[in-house]
């Protein structure tokens, strides 16, 4: 956690330094020396917090000094991003007044009375000089704590051993996954490889216990020539993981010392035989580790099995799974049984009974949960002991601690310093929390934790690995991912997970949770938090006492119910919260941004969508130099947004869905070219005023990622639209295209001919395309394209070839009034003969198909589609039918009939009921 701040605030020290290079710095008296201590006291420190943040679990004062530490680099962030802010400020200032004659004179008389140099102002030079000192302190108290140095890194932490015994009497509730396993085991492969089987799972979760119990189990005994049980944890040791294996074929020590004189000796003993392998806790996921392992496995019998357990899915991809098992958790009535079995062997109290399964609730499933609390429970015959531990927070159990957080310690300490971060950022959120993924990218990037060492990597797209990492790392589950959406929507994490993010960040990250029975009582603890997210329930207002507490938040995130007004008051907050790097205030009822937010100059990440009583957002809002997200999805009230927007330098997401009465796009848009992702540039008849923006500065905005245009069809001239240069946007991804305006059909035919993306695109919509046919010359080069929706296209008649679409996921038709009939040439099958060579697939990975609002789609019948006296596939991978008001629709084709495992959902179409 501190490492990951330590590095940001470096981080800092060198982006001002670059920045002296631009704008001459010069810092009043001692002020640089300061500086320079500020930096050295930081290097000294991070070379040992990787061993300092080990160890806190286990020493208290060790936790303090982290604490302190934490402290201090928080202050030292905050002044040095108000100074890099100052920077920001004048750059601005200078660009600007050198487009205005008039204010360039005026500028040089202030920049010749106060900015040559640019002189550090005295308050942010007190402020480093005190936190240098503080510092100081810190740096001077590590020493008496002898920590080891950075690169005796924390995974040679010791790590229990795992051996094959089990004691059956303390297993309950994997019967069928037992069986499952067992299956697979004794299958023959019809692949000539080796079968790798991979148990994943979070820490806890059995996966040692499920191979035991194969392991053990009498079919395999007697299946197996050979059985060999490896434990292989941390760190990777290839000889000592080898030399295990020929120990357990020989059942002698091996004397042996060389790599290469062990593995030719376990060749020779499993030559031709049948084997089953268990490598149990792996964690490495370096692919060359395993290469001469897996060699020299392939001399057995190709009946021979492996079987890993790991908590971390990129280790099962590396070593070769061939099947893979996502352990999860028990069942209560199962958890249930292995409690009571240990907790209440000789007692048969009803009122016992009923605590106890209140308690087994808290464990959401986790056997190794339920077995500490069963065993820590078994000797307690109090009923008020049992009620302390119902009642207490369970990472406070030193039991729970010491079992139930071991495993997950080590899985923590396999991240990387940014990756402990991220992770101990979730602890802000409350239990049971459904985890929004581009959000948390997006708080994540506020907070300055993603780091990549390409610099022309987009650092969403870091954020993206670190999310995917953290998943496979079993820190998250539950993950949700609606039929119509391409990647992953949000997740969960366990309450024993949460529980051991909140134990790492007991004062960082709080949750206050409001209903209607009152105000809260905030805990003293509050005024050292620095993420804080509050869920608002019901009628519940906004906690008041929030406003005169907390100067210290970094996130704020409030949660409410739709439609509810939990009255804020936005100018107290502004006020209270100048340190704010996360502001998220979604659906909260605001109705004014008050003209303070200015004062918010650390701000990074602003979400007000959903508050539509909201009228405009005042120009002060273009003084966030630092913003880089602004969300005002639903904002549907917004008229315009404000001429200064230029001002926002560090911009890359502006999310402006569903603000339908904004009209056009201010001047200063143009100056906005790192933004990644913009929903919708909108061009309205006379948008092209002195205030206005027009299309062509859109040739500029090269890192767009996700991008919406509106009103094509209100162009002036068709010829503008090539200077978008979309096919030169090699990073867009996802592609929104309105026609709606003026334009006629020949008009829009030429728009969509000009229009055409990079290759590279994968998701693509068009709205409102007034021609008879969307067939463009470019459409079958979108080789990657995975989602495509067409809607309210009310004159076509005939659907494009979609189905030569090779990467074509989801398919989404709305609105296509003047199509009667679909027939080969939506699946791309010509008429004429195919030669006998070409390979045919139509639709080869269409997973969701969705047409609706055809009123006057009567026939969906294909021709031949044979060739060579063969058919040609149509739809192999169909999930999912939706057709909703195809009211004149009489039958299915064939192959959709055929299709015995496919969800259909039909509405509104009388002439196919029963289909």
């Amino acid at each position: 956690m501190a490492e990951a701040l330590v590095e940001i605030v470096l981080e800092q020290f060198v982006s001002i330094i670059r920045q002296q290079g631009e704008v001459r710095i010069s810092l009043i008296a001692g002020a640089k020396q300061e500086v320079q201590n500020l930096q050295s006291n930081f290097r000294a420190i991070q070379a040992v917090l990787a061993d300092a943040e080990n160890r806190q679990v286990k020493d208290n004062i060790v936790r303090v000094w982290l604490d302190e530490l934490k402290d201090a680099s928080y202050d030292i962030d905050d002044v040095l991003d108000e100074w890099n802010t100052k920077l920001q400020k004048l750059k601005i200032k200078k660009a600007e007044d050198a487009s205005n004659p008039l204010k360039k004179v005026c500028s040089l008389i202030l920049y010749y009375l106060s900015c040559r140099p640019l002189i550090l102002r005295h308050d942010i030079a007190v402020k480093i000089k005190g936190l240098d000192r503080k510092l100081d302190i810190i740096a001077t108290e590590k020493e008496r704590f002898q920590f080891r140095s950075f690169t005796m890194s924390s995974k040679k932490e010791e790590r229990p051993m795992t051996t094959s015994f089990i004691d059956l009497k303390e297993v309950w509730g994997r019967d069928n996954d037992k069986n499952s396993l067992v299956d697979l085991l004794l299958s023959q492969s019809s692949q000539q490889v080796l079968p790798i089987i991979s148990i994943v799972g979070m820490g806890g979760i059995g996966k040692t216990t499920l191979a035991r119990l194969v392991f053990n189990d009498d079919k395999v005994n007697t299946h197996f020539d050979k059985k060999i049980w490896v434990c292989v944890s941390e760190p990777f040791d290839e000889l000592r993981i080898a030399k295990l294996i020929l120990e357990s074929l020989t059942n002698s020590p091996s004397q042996l010392v060389g790599l290469e004189t062990v593995m030719q000796s376990i060749a020779q003993q499993i030559e031709g035989k049948k084997f089953l392998l268990v490598l149990d806790d792996v964690w490495t996921d370096n692919r060359r580790n395993w290469e001469n392992l897996k060699h020299t496995l392939m001399c057995g019998s190709l009946e021979s099995k492996v079987l890993v357990t790991t908590r971390k899915e990129s280790a099962a991809n590396v070593i070769g799974t061939t099947n893979k098992i996502l352990l999860g958790i028990l069942l209560e009535d199962e958890c249930w049984s292995l409690f009571s079995q240990l907790a209440l062997f000789e007692t048969t109290n009803k009122e016992f009974e009923e605590i106890g399964k209140r308690i087994v609730k808290k464990c959401k499933g986790l056997p190794l949960a339920v077995k500490t609390l069963g065993n820590l429970l078994r000797f307690k015959r109090e009923f008020k002991e049992w009620e302390n531990v119902l009642e207490s927070e369970i990472w406070e159990l030193e039991e729970v601690e010491q079992e139930v957080f071991r495993p997950l310690l080590l899985s923590y300490y396999d991240l990387s310093p940014t990756l402990k971060k991220c992770f101990s950022y979730c602890a802000m959120f409350p239990k049971d929390y459904e985890i929004d993924r581009e959000q948390l990218i997006k708080l994540w990037m506020a907070q300055g934790y993603l780091k990549s060492k390409d610099s022309k990597k987009d650092i969403e797209l870091v954020g993206e690995e670190y999310f995917k990492s953290l998943a496979m790392h079993s820190f998250f589950q539950d993950f949700q991912k609606e039929e119509y959406v391409i990647d992953i929507r949000s997740c969960k994490m366990h309450d024993i997970v949460h529980d051991f993010a909140q134990f790492l960040t007991q004062k960082e990250c709080y949750t206050i949770e409001v209903d209607s029975r009152g105000e809260i009582e905030l805990e003293s603890s509050y005024d050292k938090v620095r993420h804080s997210m509050i869920k608002i329930q019901g009628e519940a207002s906004f906690p008041s006492s929030i406003y005169t507490r907390n100067t210290f938040l970094r996130s704020l995130v409030v949660d409410c119910n739709y439609g509810a007004d939990p009255k804020i008051d936005l100018s107290k907050l502004v006020d209270q919260f100048t340190c704010l790097r996360s502001l998220f205030l979604e659906f909260c009822s605001i109705e004014e941004i008050p003209i303070e937010i200015k004062k918010l100059i650390h701000l990074r990440y602003l979400d007000l969508s959903g508050n539509r009583n909201i009228r405009e957002l005042p120009e002060t809002l273009c003084e966030l130099y630092n913003l880089q997200t602004l969300d005002i999805r639903e904002c549907e009230n917004i008229k315009k947004l404000p001429q200064g927007i230029g001002n926002l330098i560090n911009l890359r997401h502006l999310l402006n869905l569903w603000t339908n009465s904004i009209s056009y796009m201010p001047k200063s848009f143009e100056r906005l070219i790192g933004l990644r992702t913009f929903k919708r540039f909108v061009i309205s008849e006379g948008s092209y005023g002195s205030e206005g923006c027009c299309v062509e500065c859109l040739k500029n905005f090269k890192h767009l990622r996700v991008f919406g245009i509106k009103g094509l069809g209100n162009l002036r001239d068709v010829d503008e639209v090539k200077g978008i240069e979309l096919n030169n946007k090699k990073n867009l991804r996802d592609l929104y295209v309105d026609f709606e305006g003026r334009m006629n059909e020949e008009q829009n035919q030429q728009l969509l001919q000009e229009l055409q993306p990079h290759p590279d695109l994968e998701i693509l919509r068009l709205d409102n395309y007034s021609g008879k046919t969307i067939f463009p010359d470019w459409m079958m080069s979108l080789t990657k394209l995975r989602k495509l929706t067409i809607w309210d296209c009310v004159e076509c008649e005939h659907l494009p070839p979609l189905g030569k679409l090779s990467s074509l996921e989801i398919l989404w038709i709305w609105g296509m009034k003047s199509v009667k009939r679909v027939g080969n040439e939506f699946l791309g099958i010509e008429s004429d003969a195919m030669s006998a060579s070409s390979s045919m697939i139509a639709f080869p990975k269409l997973k969701y198909l969705r047409f609706g609002d055809t009123k006057e789609w009567e026939e969906w019948n294909y021709g031949s589609t044979k060739r060579e006296d063969e058919d040609i596939p149509v739809m192999p991978s169909l999930q999912t039918l939706e057709l909703y008001d195809c009211r004149k629709l009489k039958s299915l084709p064939n192959h959709l009939h055929q299709m015995r495992t496919l969800k259909k959902e039909i509405s509104f179409c009388p002439l196919l009921e029963g289909n």
